[in-house]
């Protein structure tokens, strides 16, 4: 009886600790979301050991597109990160290739650990300057195409996850003033905005509202990075590596891109207007008063609090984004190292000296750095297993007159999919081949570096996996506070795929 009660209590607690691992496993995850993930865990070394290494490679990148895609549901770097370990075990790549991937990227590493903080260290400044643009220009129209337009001659320059970083630096910061405010607080009390429990009843609509206007601004935004990042040498990590095997100067670069890259703005900056005057795929919101006099009440309130102190920290603020400006635009030195001297400026000069102090000023970075490694993980597997390699050789084997924009699609597809560097590495690196060979001569050459170009830039705005400034922003603190998950993205920003799409070809095809 006694031993028969023992075994019981035993199976008892072997059960209580499966479900409780069970329960520890992805945390609060939905439970169809977890079995979802365990079962990839378990298809992949079927096919793999199989001999279905090449479906098992693209069944891969569909399962990590789903964790990316189910960001709100579970940060994409734990499930992500399991696939990608696995993928490594099972053999699909091998950890040097991975580390490979790594070293090859690190100055996006860097640029995502340093300027990011480093813009952190700014967002005074950006609420001084943002705040009163908000508040200055009524029209929804005029303040979307200055946040598109703005962003996209910042990323002509400067990489597009720092313009992204500065916007959500800004968007964060209106956001957490008004619902503050609508939680009852004072504009000085701490608080936690995650949550709308605080939130009185009366203000529910406005916040709501709010969250539907920060939407569409930052994501006017966001596309305003793609469309200013396509159109020069410095604008996207991809335009350097094309630039440099086509032998291109920074003038030589703008002026061959032209044909296609200046009708882009153009119609990316119209698609801009007419999302906001029809109010289509989630655009049109507008800033409501009530919103408006919080917003104009706290830069009352900051003003009056300013002290001799606060002024001094502006004004260095200011001197170092000119210094950051003018450091990214010459090139003095690679992105993340420029970031490093931007924290080391700011937080000498104002103050900022105590380790937590700085240390919370990684938080927003560091997760999606994380991500991003498994996001090279991933690259490697289509490296290791050449995923792309069939697609490079049907369009080479198509007439030359239609190869420029057979490239630009199928670059296009695949840019949306997967890493924009890793698919123009591999066409422009084919195209040279080909030109060597003679199998091209030096013009169609010029005309597919075009097509790889814009092909690893336009059309990947479709999706977040298409543009690192997108996952950055689908991943960041600002996403889940005004309601923006994947789904919601890709709608809005369907119509700037369908008109880049359609302007990029028509424009290849007329140039070239």
């Amino acid at each position: 009886m006694l031993a028969s009660a023992t075994l019981s209590h035993r199976t008892l607690m072997q059960s209580s600790i499966f479900h409780a691992m069970y329960g520890n496993f992805l945390g609060n995850s939905s439970r169809w979301y977890k079995s979802t993930i365990i079962a990839f865990l378990l298809i992949n070394p079927i096919l793999w050991f199989s001999g279905f290494h090449f479906l098992a490679g693209w069944v891969l990148i569909a399962e990590f597109i789903f964790t990316l895609a189910m960001a709100l549901k579970c940060y994409p770097l734990q499930p992500g990160g399991l696939l990608a370990l696995e993928a490594v075990i099972i053999g699909m790549t091998s950890s040097h290739s991975v580390m490979h991937e790594v070293e090859g990227n690190l100055e996006v590493i860097l640029l995502l650990i340093f300027m990011v903080a480093g813009i952190h260290f700014m967002r005074d400044l950006l609420m001084f300057a943002f705040t009163r643009i908000l508040l200055g220009v009524r029209s929804k129209i005029v303040l979307s195409l200055m946040f598109s337009g703005v962003a996209a001659f910042l990323s002509a320059f400067l990489d597009a996850l720092t313009v992204t970083a500065v916007l959500i630096a800004v968007a964060i910061g209106f956001y957490t003033v008004y619902h503050r405010v609508a939680s009852g607080k004072k504009f000085d009390e701490d608080y936690d905005h995650s949550g709308d429990h605080g939130v009185h009843q009366l203000h529910r609509e406005d916040l709501d509202n709010f969250r539907a206007f920060l939407r569409s601004l930052i994501m006017h935004g966001a596309v305003g990075t793609a469309l200013g990042g396509v159109c020069t040498l410095v604008g996207e990590p991809q335009n350097l590596l094309i630039a440099d095997k086509a032998g291109w100067n920074f003038v030589e670069f703008a002026v061959t891109m032209a044909p296609v890259t200046v009708p882009a703005v153009v119609f990316g900056l119209l698609t801009c207007v007419a999302l906001e005057v029809t109010g289509l795929f989630g655009y049109g919101a507008k800033l409501t008063d009530n919103v408006r006099s919080v917003l104009a009440e706290y830069q009352v309130e900051q003003e009056k609090k300013r002290r001799p102190a606060d002024v001094a920290n502006l004004i260095v603020q200011a001197v170092v984004a000119v210094i950051l400006i003018l450091s990214l635009a010459f090139h003095l030195a690679p992105v993340g190292l420029i970031g490093l001297t931007i924290i080391v400026l700011l937080t000498a000069f104002t103050g900022v000296i105590e380790e937590h102090q700085i240390g919370h000023a990684f938080e927003e970075a560091l997760p999606f750095t994380a991500l991003l490694v498994v996001f090279f993980a991933v690259v490697a597997v289509i490296h290791d297993q050449q995923l792309f390699h069939p697609i490079t050789h049907a369009v080479l084997e198509m007439p030359t007159d239609s190869q420029p924009v057979m490239l630009f699609i199928a670059n296009g597809v695949l840019s949306a999919i997967s890493d924009n560097v890793f698919v123009a590495t591999v066409y422009i690196n084919e195209m040279l081949t080909a030109l060597h060979d003679g199998v091209i001569t030096r013009e169609h050459f010029d005309a597919l570096a075009v097509a790889i170009n814009t092909g690893t830039n336009l059309p990947s705005v479709a999706t977040p996996n298409g543009q690192a400034a997108f996952l950055f922003l689908l991943t960041s603190a600002l996403a889940p506070l005004i309601r923006l998950s994947y789904l919601r993205m890709m709608l809005m920003a369907l119509p700037y795929t369908i008109v880049l799409v359609v302007v990029g070809i028509v424009s290849i095809m007329v140039a070239f």
